[in-house]
């Protein structure tokens, strides 16, 4: 591995990757990564590592949505996942952290050189030719398909709920029916009871 990848805000990068990769690859949310034993080549972890890892994590759905809508070619479970979660930290950086003083083509600098690191034979080129496009879009490719899934949550959030209601408003007129039952069965028997 480079030297290059051990260095100040490089670290920093290689160890969100690191920890992303884990999440993705064990299944787990990001936080219970974190709490746990997590592995990163060479520690302790940078708080910039924690902040790019947090906030690519917090915008994944839209992060990539923007990589889908620029790798038109390529479906993102079929890229290598150190490619696809180096993208998801280099287009958080790039995009949503507007705190950060950092060039677009510096992000992208270092994340082909993350890419010579993590990655295959191709992925530095592969890195490079997707963040340039992004880094050339004015505004965060993918809006209309990240758009579109938030409406089919929310029409399946909405039929969740409707189907909720409906359950519970039939076990309510049951258990009202069954009151009603037991109301006359008392009157029938108090009527028996007096005669």
């Amino acid at each position: 591995m480079s030297l290059k990848v051990y260095r100040g805000r490089t670290l920093a990068r290689s160890q969100a990757l690191q920890l992303l990769f884990q999440a993705e690859a064990t299944d787990s949310p990001l936080e219970r990564v974190l709490e746990g034993d997590f592995l990163i080549s060479k520690g302790p972890l940078d708080p910039y590592a924690l902040e790019l890892c947090r906030g690519a994590y917090e915008h994944i759905d839209r992060i990539d949505c923007a990589l889908r809508s620029v790798a038109k070619n390529w479906d993102l479970t079929r890229m290598p996942g150190a490619d696809r979660n180096l993208l998801r930290i280099a287009v958080y950086e790039m995009r949503f952290l507007t705190d950060e003083e950092v060039s677009d083509a510096i992000v992208i600098n270092e994340a082909v050189e993350l890419a010579k690191a993590y990655g295959t034979d191709q992925s530095a080129s592969f890195v490079n030719g997707v963040l340039g496009k992004i880094a050339r879009s004015e505004e965060l490719p993918g809006e209309d398909l990240y758009q579109e899934l938030l409406a089919e949550d929310r029409a399946r959030e909405e039929a969740q709920a409707a189907e909720a209601a409906a359950k519970v408003a039939v076990a309510q007129a049951e258990a009202g029916v069954l009151a009603e039952d037991a109301d006359a069965a008392e009157a029938v028997e108090a009527d028996s009871v007096e005669e």
